[in-house]
C-alpha cells in the first residue's frame, strides 16, 4: 500500500480502497464504532484537508494490534 499511495491516503483513496463512496466514508467515520475510532486515530489534518496514515490503515485492514 505504501508504494502505491505513499505515506498518506486521501479520503477519496481510502473510500476507493474500501469500495465505498466518499460520502459513505464520511458518514462511517462519524459513527461510534471501533472501526471508525481506529480510522479516526489514523486521521491527520493538513489545513482543511483530511488524510489517513497509510501504515495505520494497513494495520487496521490486516487486523494487527
Amino acid at each position: 500500500m505504501f508504494d502505491r499511495y505513499g505515506p498518506l491516503l486521501t479520503l477519496a483513496q481510502l473510500a476507493q480502497m474500501l469500495n465505498r463512496s466518499t460520502d459513505g466514508m464520511r458518514m462511517a467515520l462519524r459513527e461510534a464504532s471501533p472501526y471508525a475510532e481506529r480510522l479516526n486515530a489514523a486521521k491527520v489534518r493538513i489545513g482543511r484537508r483530511i488524510y489517513f496514515r497509510t501504515p495505520d490503515v494497513a494495520r487496521l485492514l490486516l487486523g494487527i494490534d
